[in-house]
């Protein structure tokens, strides 16, 4: 039985971090009084579970871990220096990339450059676009455990796009398809901040995020640039369709026609969603098939394998 772990990281992406508290070891998160960003600890409506625990800033250097898995670029550069020992600045460390690069696609420096490191990526397409450089690299896709169970019924005839502050990230996020395409179709923006936005409701709980995916006809994820969105996983989870743009990874896990529909041309995706409104037959089918996809490929429990692994081979 391998040994259990005490893990220091950052709370950055609370959907990503409750998948990733399923490992079998204990998480402190690093918490400021302030709660700023990366630094709230154990917060919103996610059902933490008993190994997940805080670690005060101004306590860190006291506490024992075995790993630090940073998760933003603040923890290494900044947050590292200022509040761990220098011992604890040596502990077998992991960095955890969520997105591919932002500065340019192709010609981009991880800031991560240490051979006694390991970069962890969530996709494929995030690890052929960085240059990892002499930090050696491995890629864990993403595992997804629903927090509340919900079942596709898309009574509701109409897409629901989840992404959150559309309106400040822009085209890269797709805001402007967003805008377009909501001139021809009824689409609703769930996420923060989305009330700026034309059809946007709001930030909308975790908890009850499942069962509005699973209301609406179809998922529409305009997004041209980013890594694989934890929140087109769930929703595929649930059983709705998806619908978006064959770009980055998505390209590896929706086949047209089959399990959802991916383009490049907005009017053909128009043109598709506007089917899947007169056909919700058709909507069950491809949300169905997608469903099983999502459970094979992202199941929990190979992602906790996976993540189990990656820590006991740098811990030891």
């Amino acid at each position: 039985m391998p040994r259990r772990l005490r893990v220091l990281t950052w709370h950055v992406h609370g959907n990503y971090l409750y998948n990733l508290t399923q490992v079998p070891h204990d998480f402190y998160l690093v918490t400021d009084a302030e709660r700023s960003p990366g630094r709230v600890g154990r917060v919103g409506a996610l059902p933490w579970g008993p190994n997940v625990h805080e670690a005060p800033v101004e306590r860190i250097e006291d506490m024992e871990f075995d790993v630090v898995l940073y998760q933003h670029r603040v923890g290494w550069e900044s947050d590292r220096l200022r509040w761990l020992s220098p011992a604890q600045q040596r502990l077998p460390r992991i960095y955890l990339e969520h997105d591919p690069p932002q500065q340019h696609p192709t010609n981009e420096r991880h800031w991560v450059q240490d051979p006694g490191a390991l970069l962890v990526h969530c996709t494929q397409f995030n690890a052929l676009m960085w240059d990892a450089g002499e930090t050696p690299t491995r890629v864990i896709e993403h595992g997804v455990k629903p927090v509340v169970e919900a079942r596709y019924l898309g009574e509701r005839p109409g897409g629901l796009v989840v992404v959150n502050q559309l309106g400040r990230r822009g085209r890269r996020l797709g805001a402007d398809l967003y805008l377009q395409l909501r001139h021809e179709l009824p689409l609703t923006l769930a996420g923060m901040d989305s009330e700026t936005l034309p059809g946007g409701i709001g930030e909308v709980s975790q908890l009850e995020l499942p069962r509005l995916m699973a209301a609406y006809r179809f998922f529409l994820h305009p997004v041209r640039y980013t890594s694989l969105g934890l929140a087109l996983i769930e929703a595929m989870m649930v059983g709705q369709p998806v619908v978006g743009l064959a770009t980055t990874e998505l390209s590896t896990v929706i086949r047209s026609g089959e399990n959802g529909f991916i383009d490049n041309r907005p009017a053909e995706l128009a043109d598709v969603m506007r089917r899947l409104l007169r056909e919700p037959g058709l909507a069950r089918s491809w949300g169905a098939r997608g469903r099983e996809l999502a459970q094979q490929r992202f199941g929990i429990g190979r992602f906790v394998a996976d993540w189990m692994q990656a820590l006991q081979e740098v811990a030891a």
